[in-house]
């Protein structure tokens, strides 16, 4: 399977950090920034018109991350005010690759490459992703 390349604008998320996310130093437990990726991805879908529970319902697929790669390049801290970036960077048949990254002001705290497959409901089993899905990329099949 080949990808395809695209050339999508990023996405932006607004991220606070709470306590709850800091470790006893006050900084940003380093699990968490794959919370606040997440957080990012599922808003940016829901403002294509995706909805997660939707798409499972209508079209018995969902999306499983695969894979995370991720750079952590300086920490945040308690009461941080964050930006959370999703950019689509490749899409082929069953998977697509998104180039996120975390900012503060202008300053990158995290770059993280993740890798989304596209599985069957009902058996996690790889399948192809819906061409609506795919035009709401931005992306026609």
């Amino acid at each position: 399977m080949s990808e395809t390349s695209t050339q999508n604008p990023s996405f932006s998320w607004p991220v606070r950090v709470y306590w709850e996310d800091t470790d006893a130093g006050g900084v940003v437990y380093y699990a968490n920034y794959l919370k606040f990726l997440e957080r990012a991805r599922t808003e940016w879908l829901s403002a294509l018109g995706l909805e997660q529970d939707r798409l499972a319902e209508e079209a018995g697929v969902v999306f499983v991350v695969r894979r995370v790669q991720a750079d952590y390049l300086r920490p945040a801290r308690f009461n941080d005010r964050l930006q959370v970036e999703c950019r689509l960077t490749a899409l082929n048949r069953a998977s697509l690759e998104m180039a996120q990254r975390v900012t503060r002001d202008d300053e990158i705290l995290l770059e993280a490459v993740v890798r989304v497959a596209c599985v069957e409901r009902a058996t996690f089993r790889p399948a192809r992703i819906p061409a609506f899905v795919t035009l709401a990329f931005g992306t026609p099949r």
